[in-house]
């Protein structure tokens, strides 16, 4: 029996697919939207609009959506299916605060410089939020920066999501079902990041002689299409670790001359990746005698510890709760969001980027929004909301799901660094500096961050901020090929401090739930 084909106008490009298709595996055939929840109708974060012939609401839209929204076409993408020729339009995500900066360390200042390329070489980080690049010329000077949405984000917010997806052996238009779609969509958004850097910096993109790409495990699992099945299970073991050179042919990026040198740092375990390494490189941890402690605090937690010429490196998976996903009314840090929130006169004040009104809570926001729910005592320390849902800033609300989603997430992150340092046989008394890193820890309020109990307070005047340390690790490796081998074996022997049976962990994880 034939099946029927229509025609659906997804953001204003027609496409044909069979009748029946759900519009969220359209969405994320062709890299629109995202889906934080992994396309399970939980987390509403999907909504479109839609005209035309389509499927009558779930049991889900009508949980999740009003019924004003449904009336005026508003629907779940990865809930409605197109029976007909229909137009869906998404919502612009635009591209936000993502953290593209980060300065040099102290011993990059009389470093001689050993270039990977010839005229100019770009570093790039995939996170699992956003992808950041920087272009360099041979004297390290920064000829240009851009950074987009991951585009990955259509298959859910966490990695554990993706790997779902890409494990999902449906067959795609592209070879290698999902996982070979979400590799060409990420490669496609990289080779437009190279595009761009060259018009900014006014040279052709075969000038690039070289890329140096960071990222989670996971990331660049995906990206070169490795089996990520090992990574979903006990032991956890990675089917690769990188710490390797390809060229730009063999990684699938167009817009690099072939043969350029790309190269791949390493990882140190299934959830340490390669961006922990050249976070490390950029934080000059291991140039100092004093004991220091690293954290990117994100949807994955990797954190590492410097102590007694050692490295101790654990991972701690906190959710996507400060990424935006998981919370009621959170997003990115993007046009509308409230990032800053403070106590005046009793009131609750806040801050929206863009100075517009507010349609919803980022991560800086919502650590934010939890210390004065403390500060007027709206919240007490067990996480109880006395008004479910509270009122930040109209028509923003903090519900006490969500209170929960961050008494997870922050105890995950607080257990993870308290586990290091006692590993270590050390107090927090024994930590001299706290360098954060990533792109949510350039905005959170340091003070907020220890008051709800997300940082050990002891540590928060001792905190240093590093932007976007991965990708300044990146750029070191770009600019001094004599550092690679260093990485490598920095990677090798790094002490791994597994959380999920370590007593410590369990016990700390319990505790710092408290606010």
């Amino acid at each position: 029996m034939e099946i029927k084909q229509i025609t659906v106008t997804l953001n204003g490009i027609p496409h044909t697919c069979p009748a029946g298709t759900f519009l969220g595996d359209l969405m994320q055939s062709h890299g629109h939207g995202h889906m934080p929840c992994g396309g399970h109708g939980k987390c509403g974060k999907c909504r479109v609009t839609v005209t035309g012939a389509v499927s009558a609401p779930t049991e889900d839209e009508r949980r999740v959506l009003t019924s004003d929204e449904l009336a005026n076409g508003i629907r779940l993408a990865c809930r409605a299916s197109a029976l007909g020729d229909c137009t869906v339009t998404t919502a612009e995500q635009g591209r936000g605060q993502i953290v593209t900066h980060g300065a040099f360390p102290a011993s990059m200042a009389d470093a001689a410089l050993s270039p990977a390329f010839t005229v100019c070489g770009a570093a790039i980080d995939i996170g699992t939020t956003t992808l950041a690049a920087r272009l360099y010329d041979g004297a390290g000077k920064l000829l240009a920066e851009t950074s987009r949405l991951n585009p990955q984000s259509a298959w859910g917010a966490d990695v554990i999501s993706r790997m779902e997806a890409a494990m999902a052996g449906n067959a795609g238009e592209i070879a290698g079902g999902i996982a070979g779609k979400i590799a060409q969509l990420t490669r496609r958004a990289l080779d437009a990041m190279l595009s761009e850097l060259a018009d900014a910096a006014q040279v052709k993109p075969s000038d690039i002689g070289a890329a140096v790409i960071t990222g989670n495990t996971v990331m660049l699992h995906l990206l070169t299409e490795t089996d990520v099945e090992p990574l979903t299970h006990a032991p956890f073991a990675a089917e690769r670790l990188f710490g390797e050179m390809l060229t730009a042919r063999e990684l699938g990026l167009t817009v690099l001359p072939p043969d350029a040198a790309v190269y791949l740092p390493p990882c140190i375990a299934a959830f340490i990746g390669a961006d922990t390494v050249t976070a490390i490189l950029a934080s000059d941890l291991m140039e100092n005698a004093a004991t220091a402690l690293l954290c990117d605090i994100g949807t994955n937690g990797e954190m590492v510890l410097w102590h007694g010429n050692t490295l101790y490196a654990c991972s701690t998976a906190a959710g996507p709760a400060f990424e935006g996903a998981g919370i009621s009314m959170g997003m990115g840090g993007r046009t509308g969001a409230i990032d800053r929130v403070w106590v005046s006169e009793g009131e609750m004040q806040a801050h929206v980027i863009g100075e517009v009104n507010p349609v919803g809570l980022c991560g800086s926001g919502l650590v934010d929004a939890v210390a004065a729910l403390l500060d007027t005592e709206a919240l007490d320390e067990t996480g109880y909301l006395e008004d479910d849902p509270v009122v930040i800033s109209e028509p923003v609300t903090v519900t006490q799901e969500d209170i929960r989603a961050v008494q997870l997430a922050k105890s995950a992150i607080h257990a993870g660094m308290r586990t290091l340092i006692h590993t270590a046989k050390l107090d927090c008394d024994g930590v001299s500096t706290l360098c954060i890193a990533g792109g949510f820890g350039s905005y959170l309020d340091v003070k907020n961050a220890g008051k709800i109990g997300l940082l050990p307070e002891e540590l928060t005047d001792r905190v240093t901020v590093l932007g976007n340390a991965a990708l300044t690790g990146a750029a070191m490796l770009l600019l001094r090929a004599d550092l690679r081998p260093v990485c490598e074996d920095l990677a090798k022997e790094t002490r791994i401090v597994e959380l999920a049976t370590n007593p410590v962990f369990v016990s700390e994880y319990m505790e710092r739930m408290m606010f």
